[in-house]
């Protein structure tokens, strides 16, 4: 499966966070521009997310709500990126926007165990079922069309500036792209995932 990898300098074991696009950066849009459009590795968000993570960003083939599909290629890159690059199987996270962030909950679901946190940012979509980890929910006009039914499925709390909780959801107001675009550059969301790790190497 096609994929970027940004990797920090020094020393591992690091974090990684796994981003799944959405809709309009499937193939074949060119990889290098469609995976640095939205998410954590768009230009002008924090140095410290390559700094301090492994950042995996894999490509569907084609466009669409399709991430379940593709959930063991995700979870093979996720393993050679432990193998090769030192990723710590502890702390993993996954994240995504728009139908990535669907992806999320459907890969959480698909691979229990997995992950140690989620981040989805404005899914068009609740989950199937609650994955039953810590969860982080960026809301744009997408997901908050459906927003009692998100905070409801997931038993989500405002973050309102306490980000110690396993449960929450932060909505600023913004739009879809928008909604991308201020989460992604949130250093607080990616101390909030920090918290969270494997007490046991996971398994799927």
């Amino acid at each position: 499966m096609r994929h970027l990898v940004s990797l920090p300098a020094g020393p591992g074991p690091h974090p990684l966070l796994c981003f799944l696009h959405g809709y309009g950066e499937a193939a074949p849009k060119p990889i290098d521009e469609a995976l640095r459009r939205h998410g954590p590795l768009r230009s002008g968000n924090p140095a410290r997310i390559t700094e301090d993570f492994i950042v995996l960003a894999p490509q569907l083939p084609e466009a669409g709500d399709l991430w379940r599909q593709y959930a063991a290629k995700v979870r093979t890159l996720v393993e050679e990126a432990i193998a090769r690059y030192g990723a710590d199987a502890g702390r993993l996270y996954l994240t995504g926007f728009s139908y990535g962030a669907n992806g999320v909950f459907d890969l959480a679901l698909i691979q229990p165990g997995a992950w140690a946190a989620l981040w989805p940012v404005d899914p068009t979509r609740p989950p199937a079922r609650d994955p039953d980890l810590p969860v982080w929910l960026s809301f744009g006009e997408s997901a908050r069309a459906r927003k009692s039914r998100f905070i409801a499925a997931l038993r989500l709390k405002p973050a309102d500036g306490e980000i110690d909780a396993d449960r929450v959801y932060l909505d600023r107001g913004d739009d879809h792209v928008g909604a991308a675009r201020r989460a992604y550059a949130d250093g607080r969301i990616y101390d909030w995932l920090l918290q969270h790790h494997h007490q046991e190497v996971p398994r799927c």
